[in-house]
This record gives structure tokens, sequence and C-alpha cells, in this order.
């Protein structure tokens, strides 16, 4: 008999942007967008949790904010970890330098990550997954905190990538020197994060796919994609954005419509049917699992 197969397709960054924000219900209302990550310090955050209190069938994580944004704490509470404005470091490099060997900021991370949990719980929605901006989540330091935490606040997923450089590669060789060190570092810190979360008994995704297109998740990419999929729980991240005049942009000029465009896709999703992915949400698969051991 052969195994069921399902897809998660989540938004990274809902709250940064009411442009965001609107994309994102667009692709879950008309597309085949099922799941969220929730930005809760981003400025247009309360407009998302009204939006996901309203479409309960969309899944809603944290996209945990550690580097290029705002912290929920006052920068008197976390001062090696922001600027006097409550602004991380733009540089996710720098940043993971910073927390591995400056002790200083490992009780202040502890305390920002919790108060960033503390603000989604104050939502009333309930918490999906979390995964984090950049992924600076991944960051061994950052990953134990969650794992700390993941009784006390209900993480049952956190998103690890992890994709196939070849297949990748096949599909766009662009970014060819990135990919390779993103390839071996991920690499590495998905080896580590899967052991540390089955540790745990908390989840995550056979695969997961988004890193090496950050930016360029088309259809193109997809209907390349996912015919060459080997895994029976699969996630596929992308970053959707209406452009609003104004409004910042949260990835590369043309980059946020042309992931909507492929979030809302008929060929796309008719694919997905035709490799036999049911679509899903972590949230939506958990509960059905509860329901059959029940």
């Amino acid at each position: 008999m052969q195994a069921q197969k399902f897809a998660i397709i989540n938004g990274d960054d809902f709250g940064f942007s009411h442009g965001v924000n609107q994309a994102i219900i667009k692709a879950h209302k008309e597309g085949v967008l099922t799941s969220t990550s929730l930005m809760v310090t981003g400025e247009a955050f309360d407009k998302a949790v009204d939006l996901a209190q309203a479409h309960p069938t969309l899944g809603v994580g944290l996209h945990l904010v550690l580097v290029c944004g705002r912290a929920a704490l006052p920068p008197s509470q976390i001062p090696h970890l922001v600027d006097d404005t409550g602004n991380f470091p733009y540089s996710p490099e720098t940043s993971g330098l910073r927390y591995q060997f400056n002790r200083s900021t490992h009780e202040e991370l502890q305390r920002e990550i919790r108060a960033q949990l503390e603000k989604f719980r104050s939502t009333g929605l309930r918490l999906s997954h979390v995964d984090g901006h950049l992924h600076m989540h991944m960051h061994p330091l950052v990953l134990r905190i969650l794992v700390e935490l993941a009784d006390e606040f209900g993480i049952r997923v956190i998103r690890l990538p992890h994709e196939e450089l070849g297949m990748n590669l096949r599909l766009e060789r662009r970014n060819l020197l990135t990919k390779l060190v993103w390839a071996a570092v991920f690499g590495g810190l998905r080896r580590y994060g899967e052991g540390l979360l089955k540790s745990k008994g908390i989840g995550f995704a056979e695969r997961v796919y988004g890193l090496l297109q950050t930016g360029s998740v088309t259809e193109e990419y997809l209907l390349g994609l996912i015919p060459q999929i080997q895994a029976n729980l699969v996630e596929i991240y992308s970053h959707p954005a209406i452009v609003i005049a104004g409004e910042p942009l949260n990835g590369p000029s043309g980059a946020g419509e042309a992931e909507l465009a492929a979030t809302l896709s008929g060929q796309v999703g008719k694919m997905l049917t035709v490799k036999g992915f049911e679509l899903t949400n972590f949230d939506q698969l958990l509960r059905n699992t509860l329901n059959r051991v029940g």
C-alpha cells in the first residue's frame, strides 16, 4: 500500500506589512497556500492576527525574529542583542557569531525568545509550528532554547530546512556559490537539529524546500520541483507579497509578486494533485493523527 503524501505550502513573514498579509490571505483563499509564519514584532502584526482569526483553516506558526527586524523586548532588557532603537543587526553571520561566542547574549536570547512566544500565545491562535527569520532559529543555541520551552508553549513542530542540492542545481544554477555554502552549513545544522528534536519528540518535515531558491520560488521552479520530490511529508515555503506604495519590501524587487503568482497557479495545484500530495498544514496533520490514535 502506497504511503499517504502531504504537502504544506507556507508563506513566511506574515505581519511584516499589509502587502504581505494580503498576499498570504489571497494565496490561501485562491491558491495552494495552507500555512503561514507570523512575525509578532512586524509592523502589520495586529492586522495579521485579525486575518488569521477570520481564516481558521490557515495554519499559523511563529516566525521567530532574532536578526534583521525588531525585538519584542525593550533595548534595556536585551542590550547585547539590539541597538538603541530595538532593532537586531542586519547580518545573520554577525548575529550568529555573537550568539555563539558572547555569553552575555545567552540569557538575553532566552528572554527575547520567551517574549515572542508569549506574544504569539496572547493572540489566542493555535501554534502550528516555529521557524525563524533568515533561519536564525537553526542556530544551535537558539534551537536548544526553543526545545527547552517546547512543553511550556506547545511547540510541536520546528522547521529544519532540507533539500537536495543536485536537484536544485538541475532546476536552476544561479547563485551557485551561495547554494554550495548554504547546502553545507544548513546540512550540518539539520543533522544537529534532527537529533535534538527526535530526542524531545518534536516533529519536523521530511523535506523542506525554499532555502536554496530564496527569492525565486516561482511557478516554473515548482513545476520542475514537485515531480521530483521523493518524500511523504514536505514543506515548501516562500515569501508572497503584494507591493503597496510606502511599505518596505520583504525580498528582492518583484520576488514577492512572482512567488504569490506561483502559489496562485492552477498548474501548481494540479501538479500537486497529480503527484498524490494532499494539501494540509502542521496543525491539521497533528489533529488528524491524534484523532486516529484516540
